[in-house]
């Protein structure tokens, strides 16, 4: 795909990769609808990106309001090309200590925030006519579990399902559909993890998105539906 001209919409915009997919995406020439809940923070990565970068307040577990801004804002002749859904969280812990409402948190915006958001937006990839492209962000917790991260766990297990049914409905429409599984990367998802916190073998942020711009561009009949990134040397070179 050539970038240049395209529609895309990235969740999660308003950090860590989310900015980094935007940020590389306004530099090929395409216009982003940054959707976020943080507006303010929105507003602030316009003023350094740029009028291609539109901000949105949403919260992805809003069906409704996804639906209303998706009719408001497209038309069968002005559609998304690209569809990133990155929106995600994670809340750890013991399977017993886990709140019940951490793991919904988790479910409403790690799956059905993906699921809400794609099903508006596929009806309008198919009648362009055009070749487009969805990558949904999972993580390396997709295809391997562990202890304390369950709730996560079956998130992007759920995450990698959706993508690899996506992919095979949606082929023949001339919709790509990728799933990256990214593991350790240096942004602020890691606030949320007890005595954890971003050290330089992490992988970056801009590095990801280098990534995820490959899948972007690789010819219209090629398609890579998975990668799985990680960190070649994981370890904190802080620690002993």
């Amino acid at each position: 795909m050539d970038i240049k001209n395209k529609i895309a919409i990235v969740t999660g915009a308003s950090s860590g990769i989310g900015t980094e997919f935007s940020r590389k995406l306004i530099q090929e020439g395409a216009t982003v609808y940054g959707l976020a809940r943080n507006i303010d923070r929105l507003k602030e990565l316009q003023n350094i990106l740029g009028e291609s970068f539109l901000p949105v307040k949403m919260d992805v577990t809003d069906h409704e309001k996804i639906a209303s801004w998706v009719g408001k804002t497209f038309t069968e002749g002005k559609g998304p090309d690209i569809l990133i859904n990155n929106a995600g969280l994670g809340l750890f812990g013991p399977v017993d200590e886990l709140k019940l409402e951490d793991w919904e948190t988790m479910m409403n915006v790690n799956v059905n925030g993906i699921f809400y958001l794609t099903r508006q937006i596929v009806p309008l990839m198919k009648r362009s006519g055009s070749h487009s492209h969805i990558i949904n962000i999972a993580s390396i917790a997709g295809m391997l579990g562990n202890p304390n991260l369950s709730g996560y766990n079956a998130t992007k297990f759920a995450v990698r399902g959706f993508s690899e049914a996506l992919f095979k409905e949606l082929r023949y429409d001339k919709i790509k559909v990728s799933c990256m599984f990214p593991g350790s990367i240096a942004t602020s998802f890691f606030d949320n993890v007890d005595e954890s916190e971003t050290h330089d073998n992490m992988m970056q942020p801009e590095d990801v998105a280098d990534t995820l711009m490959h899948l972007l561009k690789t010819p219209d009949n090629m398609l890579i539906n998975e990668i799985v990134m990680r960190p070649l040397n994981p370890k904190n070179p802080n620690e002993s």
